[in-house]
This record gives C-alpha cells, sequence and structure tokens, in this order.
C-alpha cells in the first residue's frame, strides 16, 4: 500500500500546537490534542460561535476586515453607550469610548480606521461624526443632514458613502453623502427611502444598499437592493427575503453578505451577493435583529443586537475558505 509520503513527498509531523500557515492538503498530529488533522477548503459557507462582547447592546455600528478583526462601538444597553470593544478572533477587549455616546449610528472601515456616522445622541437625531485611528476616537466635521437609521460603507475612515436613514419620526430619506476625508458632500439620493438598510462597499465610488424599511407604517421592511457607481444609484435583483435593522459585511458592490434582522420578527437568514444576484446560504445560529456585522464573503463576524440586548458574537467562513479539519477514524 502507499504510503503518505510516497504520494505528497512529505511525512506527517507532529506538533504540539497546530502550524500557523498550513498548506492545502497538508496533514499533521496535534500532540497535544492527539488528533490528525488536514488543511481542506470548504464546501459550504457556516457560522461558528465566537468570544462573547463585554457589553451586552442592540443597534450598535461595527467595523473590521475579518472575521479576527473586529470593532464594536456605541448602541443601547439600554441607555445608549460609547462603548467601543475590539476582537481579535477569539475574545473582546474593552478600549476607549467614544466622545459621544449613541445609539442607531451607522458605522465603517477596520479595527485601526474606522467611522462613525451619525445616530441618537443626548435624545435627538444627531449629525456627529468621530474618526478612530486604532486607539482613540476625534470629533470632525457634521454630516450635512442629521439622521439616524443609516448605512455607511468604505473599508478605512478617509472615505465613506453614507445613505438612507431617518431624519425625524417616521421620516425615512434617501440622502446619500459622501466622505473624503475631511468633509461631506451631498450626492444623488437613493432610487426608494428607507432606514436601517445594510450596505457593502470599499468606498465613496463603490457601494450596494440593501433591506432596510421603506415608507412609513407598520411591517414596511423591503428586500429592494440598489447598485451605486460613483455618480448615481441603480435598481438591481432583490434580497430574497425583505427585512430591515440587518447585519452587513463586503468590501465592494459585487460581493456582499446580508445577516439577521427583522421580517417583521428576529432572524438569522443570510444571503451572500454575487454582483448580480442574492443567494440564501447557511442562516445565524441566533435569530435577531439591530445587530453589527463587519468583513467579507468568505470571513466575517455577526455581534450584539436584540432581542435582548445580546453579546453574542458569530463568525462566518464562507464556501472556498481553507480551514482546519479533524480527521476521525470511521
Amino acid at each position: 500500500m502507499a504510503e503518505y509520503k510516497g504520494i505528497h513527498g512529505t511525512k506527517i509531523q507532529n506538533y504540539t500546537t497546530d502550524p500557523d500557515n498550513p498548506i492545502t492538503g497538508q496533514v499533521w498530529y496535534n500532540e497535544t490534542s492527539q488528533t490528525m488533522k488536514v488543511q481542506s477548503v470548504t464546501t459550504v459557507g457556516s457560522w461558528a460561535t465566537g468570544g462573547s462582547m463585554n457589553t451586552a447592546r442592540i443597534d450598535l455600528s461595527g467595523a473590521g476586515a475579518s472575521n479576527t478583526s473586529g470593532l464594536a462601538f456605541g448602541g443601547e444597553t439600554p441607555p445608549p453607550v460609547g462603548n467601543t470593544e475590539s476582537y481579535n478572533g477569539t475574545s473582546w477587549t474593552e478600549v476607549n469610548d467614544m466622545n459621544t455616546a449613541r445609539v442607531l449610528g451607522a458605522g465603517n472601515g477596520s479595527q485601526t480606521s474606522a467611522l462613525s456616522v451619525g445616530g441618537i445622541a443626548t435624545g435627538v437625531v444627531t449629525a456627529n461624526v468621530e474618526t478612530w485611528n486604532g486607539t482613540s476616537w476625534t470629533e470632525v466635521n457634521n454630516l450635512n443632514t442629521a439622521r439616524r437609521d443609516a448605512a455607511s460603507i468604505g473599508v478605512d475612515n478617509t472615505s465613506s458613502l453614507a445613505f438612507g436613514g431617518n431624519t425625524g419620526p417616521a421620516r425615512q430619506v434617501g440622502n446619500t453623502e459622501t466622505w473624503n476625508g475631511t468633509s461631506w458632500t451631498e450626492v444623488n439620493d437613493l432610487n426608494s427611502i428607507r432606514r436601517l438598510p445594510g450596505g457593502a462597499g470599499s468606498d465613496s465610488t463603490n457601494a450596494l444598499a440593501f433591506g432596510g424599511e421603506g415608507a412609513p407604517g407598520p411591517n414596511a421592511a423591503t428586500a429592494v437592493t440598489e447598485l451605486w457607481n460613483g455618480s448615481s444609484w441603480t435598481e438591481v435583483n432583490d434580497l430574497n427575503t425583505a427585512r430591515t435593522q440587518v447585519g452587513q459585511a463586503g468590501a465592494s458592490n459585487t460581493s456582499a453578505l446580508c445577516f439577521g434582522g427583522s421580517d417583521p420578527s428576529p432572524t438569522g437568514v443570510t444571503e451572500e451577493w454575487d454582483g448580480t444576484s442574492w443567494t440564501e446560504v447557511a442562516d445565524l445560529s441566533t435569530a435577531r435583529n439591530g445587530l453589527a456585522g463587519n468583513g467579507t464573503i468568505s470571513s466575517a463576524l455577526a455581534y450584539g443586537g436584540g432581542p435582548g440586548p445580546l453579546s453574542a458574537t458569530e463568525e462566518w467562513l464562507g464556501a472556498g475558505s481553507p480551514t482546519t479539519r479533524t480527521i476521525t477514524s470511521s
């Protein structure tokens, strides 16, 4: 019978901990756990339990590039808070608070370069904006239109797009503004006014808006999706499940993840956008609304939300992503 070395040209090595960067197909023995392991590729996406936040909250904001790098800020415990926490793939660590506690704000960026946009502060709708530099928050130029329930996208705090929201009780808007790192500029509105949408995109030239709550009224969740090309919004294919208060991930308008929300009850439904249409994939383990999220369709985080508030975190590993699997005997 052929041996593993004869087939692959390498011996099975023993490790006390799993290797840092195994190649696909590599097999090793973990002496600590006494298990044989292999590096493979996922065939379907799935959610796994991550470390819980230190402060449970709903209607918070988030930023980050993957399921090992997240930033959670603001939200309501109740009351509204400015608490900020950083995620390293295992646990959350409390870092410096925002200057202005707020709920129902928008957020985008990375763990070291993030933006907090609008929301409700001291009981009123605010235009306040703050930037995060990896250590602390700084107040910068305000939005032109104060609002809560908006979405914002961008991979850092130097270029962003904020859209939709609510300027007052039952006053949904389609206002869109671009951020250049210094100031906000009003540009073309969404075709469909809405509050509490999800969003994905890299900067002020590339974005996707999906879901949310349309015209005022009960059960007004929408499935409408719009694509931003740097100048205007175009309606594209709808979500399969209309919902509001969703979680979001994605760094372009051709690749996005929408998860959770209300339809009108809290849901765990997760959908992937491939640039043309939405496809339902594995649900969140915990159905929730008012949550935050970050990352990409291959590596994302979902955290907080309600009913609750919740502190639970889930990590998304998309299809085609590298993964370590334990080999069991039959």
